[in-house]
């Protein structure tokens, strides 16, 4: 288990580079406290809007 664990452990510095980048992004454009708390919820999801704009734009 903990072979499996180390394997997929490269993954997890990408995610949190990407969190912390969308949520600057996010909070940057908020201009109120509920887009900021909206913003920083898409933050932490953000990787299921680049996968469903990835398959939108190719059609699938």
């Amino acid at each position: 288990m903990k072979d499996k664990m180390q394997r997929h452990a490269s993954n997890n510095p990408v995610y949190g580079m990407g969190f912390i980048g969308a949520l600057v992004y996010y909070l940057s454009h908020a201009t109120g406290f509920w887009d900021g708390f909206l913003g920083i919820l898409k933050a932490i999801v953000w990787p299921a809007f680049l996968v469903y704009e990835a398959l939108k734009a190719l059609n699938i």
